[in-house]
Parts: structure tokens; C-alpha cells; sequence
């Protein structure tokens, strides 16, 4: 018996080193890379469903396909012919975790249902604010947050200043496509 809740304590300590240990995901991009730290205590359930698709190799050569300079640069559901990719199911909304969309930060994008979320992330250029968590209604419920860039943010400032332009219905696309040529899980530190 004392063996049992020797070795529970010990993968108890184990996973608690697992969530303490944020995963770094590198967004190689045509224009340089982006390192973002994953907050896996605060969005367990969207870091999983990112990790998932950077596992799969699916952001790899999808574009950022929304640029809107003083907001946010969005990708990961769109290739350079702005042809959407599939995904997997939806993630619950995770977005009364505490964490803001402040300057830097990264978030699902999701459609006016707040549990939609796929593949398709944005990263702040500012504190947006009104992104944020209010209450559990349609228009309170906000965009899960669930990591920051630690690396690489001026290249992110960059991309939030390239020309865009209307790409069929849709708008505020880089006409030279800003390209994730890769998304790679960083090895523990």
C-alpha cells in the first residue's frame, strides 16, 4: 500500500512538473519566427487542441490570411490560395480563465458561437480589451486566451503593418502571403 501512494505521489509531482513546464511552440514564418508559450493550467483543453493541430502539421503553410494593424494578425485555417483547410472538432471556450487579450497574447479565433473555436488563432498587437471575458452569454463570453509570444514579437509588429487588400468575401488579406512555412514544438527546457 504505502508503495501505491508512493508512486501516486510521484505522478502526481510528475504531472504537476508537466503543466509547470509551459510548452514553446515555434511559428516558423516567411517573414522570421515567433516562439509562443502555452498556458496549459489556464486553457488545458485549447492548448491540447493547438498542440494537436502543431502535432499534425496542420498550420504548416497556412497563411496569415487577417491583418489588421492595431488589432490583431490572424491565421492557421487558410493556405496561399486563401483555400480553407479542414479541421476537427471544436474546443469548449476556455475564455474565463483570467488571462487577457492584452498586447502580445495569443487567442482562438471563433465565429459568433463562443464554443466554435477550430484551428484558426489570432495574436494581439494591442490590448483588445473587449475581447475579453465578461459573462457566459453569446456576446460575453469572449476569446480564449491561451498563451503570449516570449520570442519574436517585432516580427508579429511587422506583420501587422504588410499592405492588405479584399481576396474574394474576404477582407484585410496580405496580398503577399505571409506564410507559416512551419509549427514545431520547442523541446523542454
Amino acid at each position: 500500500m504505502r508503495k501505491l501512494l508512493a508512486l501516486l505521489a510521484l505522478s502526481t509531482l510528475a504531472a504537476e512538473a508537466a503543466l509547470a513546464a509551459d510548452p514553446r511552440v515555434e511559428l516558423k514564418t516567411n517573414r522570421g519566427a515567433i516562439v509562443i508559450e502555452l498556458n496549459q493550467a489556464k486553457a488545458p483543453k485549447t492548448v491540447a487542441n493547438f498542440l494537436q493541430y502543431v502535432k499534425d502539421g496542420h498550420y504548416n503553410g497556412t497563411v496569415f490570411h487577417r491583418v489588421i494593424d492595431g488589432f490583431m494578425v490572424q491565421g492557421g485555417g487558410f493556405d496561399k490560395d486563401m483555400k480553407q483547410k479542414p479541421t476537427r472538432g471544436t474546443v469548449e471556450n476556455e475564455a474565463a480563465n483570467g488571462l487577457k487579450n492584452d498586447y502580445g497574447t495569443i487567442a482562438m479565433a471563433r465565429t459568433p458561437d463562443p464554443h466554435s473555436a477550430s484551428a484558426q488563432f489570432f495574436i494581439n498587437v494591442k490590448s483588445n480589451d473587449f475581447l475579453n471575458y465578461r459573462e457566459p452569454t453569446p456576446q460575453g463570453y469572449g476569446y480564449t486566451v491561451f498563451g503570449e509570444v516570449v520570442s519574436g514579437m517585432d516580427i508579429v509588429d511587422k506583420i501587422a503593418k504588410v499592405p492588405t487588400a479584399n481576396a474574394g468575401p474576404h477582407q484585410n488579406v496580405p496580398p503577399e502571403p505571409v506564410v507559416v512555412e512551419s509549427a514545431t514544438l520547442m523541446p523542454a527546457k
